[in-house]
């Protein structure tokens, strides 16, 4: 029987100092206060979570079958969030991506940690390799992707048109399940 990557995927990782719970309407406002806190940010992200756009991107990632995101919250805070995208169960393969943190927790390992719990998740569900696709111009995400353990491939030149109009260089890492140690 094949293994159902996304019912598997859509269980949220379990830790005992952070929550990941699916992203649903009841996130809306403290994501949107949470994204609000760091605007310049946003034009390099392939999709704006900036005030002005917020809500038709947030409308439009609950909508999206191929998404699974998650609210993230340390404390009982909510402090961002993250997902999985892309999956491709034919190779196996998904990518973690879409992620924000609020500004205070950046440099505390948090990210580190969220991404480690969602790499240990995606293997223990049957993943063989997990992708990040970060644009090029994000020299602390790829730093972040490569102290993790993330392999860099390559660089995808004018791999895509950002919604600033932006012709994206995007930086693919990955990190298979034979590589992966928690």
């Amino acid at each position: 029987m094949p293994i159902d990557f996304k019912a598997a995927l859509g269980v949220p990782p379990v830790d005992d100092t952070i929550r990941f719970e699916p992203m649903a309407e009841r996130h809306r406002i403290g994501l949107k206060a949470a994204c609000a806190l760091d605007s310049d940010i946003w034009p390099i992200y392939a999709a704006p979570f900036d005030p002005d756009h917020f809500d038709a991107t947030f409308d439009a990632v609950l909508a999206n079958p191929g998404r699974i995101p998650f609210a993230i919250f340390a404390d009982d805070r909510l402090v961002g969030m993250s997902a999985y995208l892309g999956l491709d169960p034919g190779r196996q393969t998904v990518e973690i991506g879409q992620t924000y943190f609020v500004p205070t927790v950046r440099g505390t390992g948090l990210n580190g940690q969220v991404k480690r719990l969602m790499l240990g998740h995606a293997f223990a569900s049957g993943i063989r390799r997990v992708e990040f696709r970060v644009d090029d111009r994000n020299a602390r995400s790829k730093a972040a992707v490569a102290k993790i353990g993330g392999v860099l491939e390559g660089v995808l030149r004018a791999d895509r048109i950002t919604w600033t109009g932006h012709v994206r260089d995007t930086a693919l890492f990955s990190i298979l399940a034979g590589e992966w140690q928690a």
